[in-house]
């Protein structure tokens, strides 16, 4: 980390204090504040700073993405990058929104069906987590999205669940739902899609929890083992969140709970 890199580090804190205030970098993306009229590299954009900044991810993982490293792929000074982002936490928010880009066209099929528009969503937000796995544990969680993709994506998801007769609450938090259920289903993934073999690794786990539940302990936890809970039988990374029966069975019962309100709510 160079001097800049922790002068920045140094200023989040501050930045901290106001933690209710959209940050002038999330304004600037949205075209809310004029870039900087200063300094010697007038072509730097923030635009061209996040993709540098996501490209250095893409190829070497978040922790090589300094803003000194980015700044030097960019051929300007770690002061400039400043000039357009507060914080390295600035950066990767406008990274992660960057790396996910705006959310494809629903087909046509989706356009009059919540069901399959949502369906639709969910692989579209699984598609562009596993193409930047480095940014599956950054996607916001704890507050509402703020950069553009990510609300572009939540319009699309509103526009999919328009006809039903959820309340406005209840369509946002549906969007979140399904929202956090592909984020833990990529995770887990993208876990077991690291190891060379995960047939191997499973069925290691399938005999350890063989071993561990004798006796009488852990009775019904090796009857799910015995009826073949645990097994797997694809050892390459997934692509798609439907590579995996377990993805569709998750959001299935999902939508299943969603369809029940909906359905409760036409019958009143």
């Amino acid at each position: 980390m160079d001097a800049m890199d922790a002068a920045g580090e140094g200023r989040r804190g501050e930045d901290k204090r106001d933690a209710g205030a959209v940050p002038a970098s999330v304004e600037a993306a949205w075209g809310l504040r004029p870039r900087p009229q200063k300094g010697p590299k007038r072509g730097l954009t923030l635009d061209g700073i996040v993709a540098a900044a996501v490209a250095v991810a893409d190829a070497e993982g978040l922790e090589a993405a300094s803003m000194g490293r980015v700044a030097k792929e960019l051929g300007v000074s770690t002061m400039a990058l400043y000039r357009y982002v507060a914080t390295k936490d600035e950066l990767v928010t406008l990274m992660v929104d960057g790396a996910f880009g705006p959310p494809p066209p629903l087909p046509a099929e989706a356009g009059g069906d919540w069901r399959a528009g949502l369906r639709h969503w969910y692989q579209a937000v699984g598609k562009a987590m596993f193409a930047h796995p480095w940014a599956v544990a950054h996607v916001p969680s704890g507050g509402p999205p703020v950069t553009p993709n990510q609300l572009a994506a939540l319009d699309q998801a509103l526009y999919i669940l328009r006809d039903t007769p959820l309340t406005e609450f209840e369509k946002v938090a549906t969007a979140l739902l399904v929202s956090n259920q592909v984020r833990a289903e990529v995770t887990i993934a993208l876990a077991m899609g690291g190891s060379p073999d995960v047939e191997r690794l499973m069925n290691e786990y399938s005999r350890f929890l063989l071993r561990v539940s004798d006796a009488g302990h852990l009775p019904h936890l090796r009857t799910a083992v015995e009826g073949g809970a645990f097994d797997e039988g694809d050892a390459e990374a997934p692509q798609n969140p439907s590579d995996y029966d377990e993805f569709a069975f998750g959001l299935e019962r999902v939508l299943d709970g969603i369809e029940a309100l909906i359905n409760g709510r036409r019958r009143d």
